[in-house]
């Protein structure tokens, strides 16, 4: 299946977003920070990242800002997975170049049918 990137400073969250793709046949990489994601994104070039907002270091939206210029890894979907769930902080995501957006917390249904919405396009 697809190789996906989880970047959240949260082990809880990292543990259950892992779990649910792993059941699905994902492999599963993980970041703890903005700054190791767009590292990690970097070096290992996944097919998907599902990425926190609030981190230390580098937040969400600098880290998906900086993947999305990088002509490396401007082509990975990036999905925001957070708990801001304001019209503002979608449109910001957006502007960063995030194509999709869940709102903590989450069902697992949901998330897969995001991913997958992402990885099949």
């Amino acid at each position: 299946m697809a190789h996906i990137l989880v970047v959240d400073d949260s082990p809880t969250e990292t543990h259950v977003i892992s779990s649910t793709l792993e059941k699905q046949g994902h492999h599963v990489s993980v970041a703890v920070d903005g700054k190791d994601g767009v590292e990690k994104a970097t070096q290992l070039i996944p097919d998907l990242i599902l990425m926190d907002v609030v981190m230390p270091e580098l937040n969400g939206f600098q880290a998906t800002r900086q993947l999305t210029n990088q002509p490396s890894t401007a082509n990975i979907p990036v999905i925001m997975v957070t708990t801001k769930d304001q019209k503002t902080d979608k449109m910001w995501a957006e502007r960063q170049g995030a194509k999709g957006y869940i709102t903590k917390p989450f069902t697992a249904d949901g998330l897969i049918q995001e991913v997958n919405r992402w990885l099949l396009a």
